[in-house]
């Protein structure tokens, strides 16, 4: 009896219910929530930071290849900026006219278009009219509408469209004008940080893996980031050399053929690559705006979008894959929601930093060997 009550007193304990530990998960869940909410509250703040870095990662190596010839960090940091910030101011002074005339002529082109558009509308409609005079005016009388009420109420309703146009139009330069001061307020910031990181950042670096216990392997630690950094470069390189090709190969198409403001469309294209897929729609749509505002409703429209859509496409399916090779696998589900998060978080300017961000975080997991099972997840084909 004393045995079946000790036993029975054993399987009642190990049947007793576990506490109830604290579930993590869901605040892991609110912490993530919590962080994306302060990138798009603090955008302002981040998206230099985030320049700054793609930036330093790319002029790194070549402030740490100058140094073995003793050219001083501070020296070569701030002559590699202004190198790249002469051709690009030279640039931005030449684009800013075409800038302005389109964003000052879209009321004109879409009354252009409206008129356009109306007039075939009503060319088709005459074509197709098959009820006489008589029958109109019965049926006008019966439904108790005057024809002359019509013309008016339709020429009121065309003028409050235009009205609206043209308060778009107005609305899109007056933004324009108010984010420049914005704009040239981060991009100063980011030419800052970048000089501080290229001058103060490797030094600090290698204080941080020397000094913190945390990290055991010193010299492996110091061998990863230099691979990543190395990764990176290359990468940031060679997509920012082949969206350069691009934009002045789309520049010298559109002067062969007579495209007007050649020059600004080829700029546009080349930034516009740096987000995969969005930017090939957005490139296409604004070229066959533009090609409707030249050349009108004929078949000429399409050559600066069909032009375009050929050398992107050669670019994305040939010259790409072959010089970046496992660089770029990516699913493209991935590419597009991480796009729209990063386009959803900063903006347009998020649009473009998506995909070179994305691809930096690939490549840095790719050096870590408890991130193997991530990236074989983001390079599943279909």
């Amino acid at each position: 009896m004393g045995d079946s009550k000790a036993t029975g007193t054993v399987s009642e304990d190990s049947h007793a219910p576990t506490p109830v530990r604290p579930n993590h998960r869901i605040l892991q869940w609110l912490l993530l929530l919590a962080a994306l909410y302060t990138l798009y509250l603090a955008k302002t703040l981040f998206v230099p930071i985030v320049f700054a870095l793609l930036l330093t990662l790319l002029l790194g190596p070549i402030v740490t290849w100058l140094r073995r010839y003793y050219v001083p960090r501070p020296v070569s940091a701030l002559l590699l900026l202004a190198v790249m910030a002469v051709p690009f101011t030279l640039l931005g002074m030449e684009l800013s006219q075409p800038a302005q005339k389109w964003a000052e002529n879209l009321p004109e082109l879409s009354e252009r278009f409206t008129d356009q558009i109306n007039t075939l509308t009503g060319a088709w409609g005459r074509q197709d009219e098959a009820v006489s005079e008589e029958e109109r005016s019965f049926f006008a009388r019966l439904l108790g509408e005057d024809e002359v009420d019509e013309a008016a109420s339709g020429e009121e309703e065309a003028n409050q469209v235009m009205e609206r146009l043209t308060q778009g139009g107005i609305e899109l330069l007056v933004y324009v004008l108010g984010v420049m001061p914005v704009f040239f307020a981060q991009l100063i910031t980011c030419l800052t940080l970048t000089v501080f990181l290229l001058v103060f950042g490797p030094r600090l670096l290698e204080s941080a893996i020397l000094n913190l216990p945390q990290i055991e392997d010193k010299k492996g630690a110091h061998a990863l980031i230099e691979a990543i950094e190395h990764e990176l470069s290359r990468y940031i390189g060679t997509v920012s050399a082949i969206n350069a090709m691009l934009g002045l190969s789309t520049t010298l198409a559109f002067l062969a053929l007579g495209v007007e403001d050649a020059v600004f469309w080829g700029v546009l294209v080349g930034m516009l690559n740096f987000a995969p897929y969005v930017g090939t729609i957005i490139g296409l749509t604004m070229l066959s705006l533009a090609g409707l505002a030249q050349y009108g409703l004929e078949w000429q429209a399409m050559i600066p979008a069909l032009t375009y859509f050929t050398l992107n496409a050669l670019e994305a399916q040939v010259v790409t894959p072959m010089v970046l090779g496992r660089h770029m696998r990516l699913n493209p589900l991935i590419i597009m929601i991480w796009i729209l998060i990063c386009g959803w978080l900063w903006g347009f300017v998020g649009v473009l930093l998506a995909v070179p961000l994305l691809v930096c975080l690939k490549l840095a997991a790719s050096k870590v060997s408890r991130s193997g099972h991530w990236v074989r997840i983001m390079e599943t084909r279909y």
